[in-house]
């Protein structure tokens, strides 16, 4: 697991968009996993700014977002297919028929959640799986004692989790209590995973992930295991890691390393 710790949550932003921008130019066809939340937005806003300055294109990539709220229609203003579109797709030029989500108002949502495996699958599998973490360690809607091995399922979401997004509905309003969610098994299937954390309210959830025991109650530890995760992380974030100084050092070197490669 690489740990990159940055002064700021620009800097994190900043760190996500290059990694992003440089995936789609290395292949243009690439399959991005995206992520909703307050943590990606200023990654989406820099990637926007270098579409419209005629760095970076979408036409050719297929997006797959990790979830969506049971019960909630495209053209909610909570649905995360609106978010999407309000905070990227809209502004850049990737094709509509290319962004995936799950259908959250699904007749069969167990049929959907299989169709949505399917549909990763024909895509090839995803490229670059973009991730925030919750406090409770949740990934996707992947909540605390979820399975390791999960594939793309309906979610029951913990009282944390309601509360944490209540924010975002009026109080009169319906709040979803049910999700469909890429499982954890099923996000470990991707090629690359880049995890961004900010703000010391993440702290906790950080460290279990990083440095605690591989466990379902924090679904994000399963992380440990894949070969190619990036966790990308603000001072605040990474507060309470132990051995942040030796994470640092470890960043140091590999930079060193690819400024001036060793001469064999």
């Amino acid at each position: 697991m690489q740990v990159v710790i940055v002064r700021t949550a620009a800097e994190v932003a900043q760190f996500a968009a290059d990694r992003v921008a440089a995936q789609l130019q290395r292949k243009p066809d690439s399959v991005l996993g995206l992520a909703t939340g307050a943590t990606p937005v200023a990654t989406y806003e820099l990637l926007i700014e270098q579409y419209r300055q005629g760095r970076l294109s979408f036409a050719r990539c297929h997006t797959c977002n990790l979830d969506e709220y049971l019960g909630l229609g495209p053209e909610h203003p909570q649905s995360y297919r609106r978010f999407m579109q309000d905070k990227l797709f809209n502004h850049i030029d990737v094709l509509p028929e290319q962004t995936h989500l799950p259908d959250g108002l699904a007749a069969d949502p167990e049929a959907e959640c299989q169709h949505y495996e399917n549909l990763i699958r024909q895509l090839g599998g995803v490229d670059l799986q973009l991730l925030g973490i919750g406090r409770n360690g949740h990934i996707g809607f992947n909540e605390p004692m979820s399975s390791l091995g999960s594939r793309t399922r309906i979610k029951t979401l913990t009282p944390d989790t309601v509360e944490a997004n209540a924010r975002y509905f009026r109080p009169d309003e319906f709040q979803p209590q049910l999700a469909l969610t890429m499982g954890i098994g099923t996000i470990m299937e991707a090629r690359q995973v880049l995890l961004l954390a900010t703000g010391e309210a993440k702290a906790e959830a950080v460290a279990t992930m990083v440095e605690g025991p591989v466990a379902a109650r924090c679904p994000a530890s399963a992380l440990q295991f894949h070969p190619t995760v990036c966790v990308v992380l603000d001072e605040a974030a990474a507060a309470d890691l132990t051995r942040k100084s030796f994470y640092q050092y470890v960043e140091a070197q590999a930079r060193a390393l690819v400024r001036d490669p060793a001469p064999w």
